[in-house]
């Protein structure tokens, strides 16, 4: 076994494993806070990178002005989400707001196409994606500068959010209401204002893993399934749990790339769309709660 090819192909999992972390932690933020599983985060994520590329060929912006624009477009969308769609169903079953999400994944798809139009765009962000020349040349490992930026961009802002809703006052609040929604408010808890700051920041997330993304793969509507791949990340970390989120995605990221390339070949290849959601069953089998979720006790 070639072990540069083998550690080149590990760490470009890694990296990639990185930005999946990001959008399962969109996931991840709001079912702490509401119960709400928000299938409509891919539609965000691909909202996002076609506001941004639409703000700036339509208008003549540089990104360094519609990003922020965007951003901006992305935080009133998560709060007017919370406030139009969710609040109107709050201690409605589940499957109800399942169902309301998976309305709005349509919605957003077709509001993005409606407005900038649903031809594929090139994002250009100032990040080359050249490989670097110091593993090049020390170790023989082709590693792009791109993925590696654009991870250590990823881990700076889930390590910044675990950092704010694990050590702030507004964690506590947010610990508090996905504990107990009327225990919450009965001790003051603004629960709404919670869910707006959860959902906002889901909108922000969601711009960013929209940049990233829209970068290396172009903004096209196929940016919509990059939150199906958030999906085993979520299985195997637990659907509540930030840490689960980063480790779930590491894990995703590397076992895809290995797989397509050291069993793919055996089975005919093509194997790393489908291989993390086998792994996710799997997992589901031994450990239903993933990794770091939490436990559920069930009397019969």
């Amino acid at each position: 076994m070639n072990l540069s090819f083998f550690f080149e192909v590990l760490i470009g999992g890694l990296l990639s494993g990185v930005m999946y972390a990001l959008v399962a932690l969109g996931f991840v933020l709001i079912y702490k806070a509401s119960g709400v599983f928000n299938f409509a985060q891919g539609a965000m994520v691909f909202f996002a990178a076609l506001t941004c590329v639409g703000l700036s060929e339509k208008f003549d912006l540089s990104m360094w002005v519609a990003i922020p624009l965007t951003m901006a477009v992305m935080i009133v969308l998560g709060l007017a989400i919370e406030k139009i769609v969710l609040r109107p169903l709050v201690n409605q079953p589940e499957i109800t707001l399942f169902m309301a999400t998976i309305g709005l994944t349509f919605f957003i798809e077709g509001l993005a196409q409606l407005l900038w139009g649903s031809q594929p765009h090139k994002l250009t962000l100032p990040i080359e994606d050249v490989p670097i020349e110091f593993l090049m040349e020390k170790f023989n490992i082709l590693v792009s500068q791109f993925d590696v930026i654009a991870a250590l961009i990823c881990a700076v802002l889930v390590i910044g959010l675990a950092l704010l809703f694990s050590k702030t006052k507004i964690g506590r609040a947010l610990r508090a209401v996905a504990d107990d929604h009327q225990a919450a408010l009965a001790v003051g808890i603004p629960l709404q204002q919670i869910w707006g700051i959860v959902w906002a920041v889901a909108g922000f997330v969601a711009l960013v893993a929209g940049l990233l993304w829209g970068a290396r793969n172009g903004v096209q509507f196929a940016l919509t399934f990059v939150a199906l791949k958030a999906l085993p990340v979520l299985i195997l970390g637990g659907f509540t749990s930030v840490p689960g989120a980063i480790v779930g995605g590491l894990i995703i990221g590397a076992s895809e790339k290995l797989a397509e390339v050291y069993i793919g070949p055996l089975v005919g290849g093509g194997i790393e769309g489908w291989f993390p959601y086998v792994l996710a069953l799997l997992f589901l089998l031994v450990r239903p709660e993933g990794l770091f979720g939490e436990k559920i006790i069930r009397r019969i």
